[in-house]
């Protein structure tokens, strides 16, 4: 089982390797929208694995709590540009316009996580407890996936 570090590093290569076939991908194309459907779900419930796991620890300590609070407002961010381009059509000059902020955003994101908050993070988890956090992130990121549309629902109803 991988730390929470290594956990979270993984997934943030995989996005980054589906990003960048989205952006050599053109139109609606079948790779495109199978990228994209791979990025999307991921990306979503990685990053409320994420908060439910990594950042609920930051933000109890003082802190940490800015950091982390900068992060989930990332989250919270990104995760309107996805709806956005979910709604859009693909093969639309605004998609790719669209898209290319997200993936300039979300690069961003993971190099800031990476370099930044993983500093402040090992202070205050612990390295005793970093396989702990590993395995608690990757069985949420698991309950998060099959719960996307479900919270896609609620959120239309607010």
């Amino acid at each position: 089982m991988p730390n929470i570090y290594e956990a979270i590093k993984a997934d943030h290569d995989e996005h980054r390797t589906l990003l960048n076939t989205l952006a050599e991908t053109s139109g609606d194309s079948e790779e495109r929208q199978k990228a994209w459907d791979s990025f999307y779900h991921d990306v979503k419930s990685h990053a409320a694995a994420e908060e439910e796991t990594f950042y609920s620890k930051l933000i109890s300590e003082t802190w940490g709590q800015d950091a982390a609070r900068h992060s989930v407002h990332e989250h919270q961010q990104l995760d309107d540009l996805m709806e956005e381009l979910n709604e859009m059509d693909m093969s639309s000059p605004g998609w790719l316009t669209k898209f290319k902020t997200l993936k300039h955003d979300y690069e961003h994101h993971m190099d800031e996580e990476e370099d930044e908050v993983f500093t402040r993070a090992r202070e205050v988890i612990g390295a005793e407890k970093n396989n702990d956090f590993g395995a608690k992130f990757e069985a949420r990121k698991k309950e998060e996936r099959g719960l996307i549309e479900e919270k896609k629902e609620d959120s239309l109803e607010d």
